[in-house]
């Protein structure tokens, strides 16, 4: 009888694809998720959890991420300074100053928490704005499975 044996996919033996997400009026959470999976591998069926397998993502117009219900407005974003007090900043205010940092933070804490993960993120690309420099890469449409923000 022949043992079936497990693939373990060696780091050199990975081939990275770029994908382009456009984040217009997608839902901040489900958009991270997606990204999260390629970013780690899990959409290919060779993913090895102890190596990067994942593809480089670039995200264009950040800045027109939505969210769900009245989440702009009531979750806030909180960092301490090093002076007495918390910082807080809601998710529309840091949409107008930073629209890439709303996705960043999303995709980062899905990612798990190990020395991979830096590895990951340094393949996530964002951009506020519809034009980005990777042309050169030949980036594929990424087809999302998630809902749009208005058909919920």
């Amino acid at each position: 009888m022949v043992a079936q044996r497990t693939f373990m996919a060696k780091a050199d033996q990975v081939t990275k694809k770029w994908h382009v997400v456009d984040a217009s009026d997608e839902v901040l959470g489900r958009l991270a998720t997606d990204i999260a999976t390629v970013l780690m591998g899990k959409h290919r069926p060779e993913y090895t959890p102890h190596v990067d397998c994942g593809d480089f993502v670039i995200v264009v117009n950040a800045e027109k991420v939505a969210m769900t219900g009245r989440k702009m407005d009531d979750r806030h974003y909180t960092w301490y300074t090093g002076h007495p007090g918390l910082r807080l900043e809601s998710y529309a205010d840091r949409q107008q100053r930073k629209p890439e940092d709303l996705i960043f933070h999303a995709v980062r804490r899905m990612l798990p928490k190990n020395k991979l993960a830096t590895q990951m993120l340094s393949k996530l690309k964002i951009y506020a704005g519809p034009e980005h420099p990777h042309s050169a890469q030949q980036p594929t449409e990424f087809k999302r499975t998630g809902k749009k923000a208005g058909k919920n």
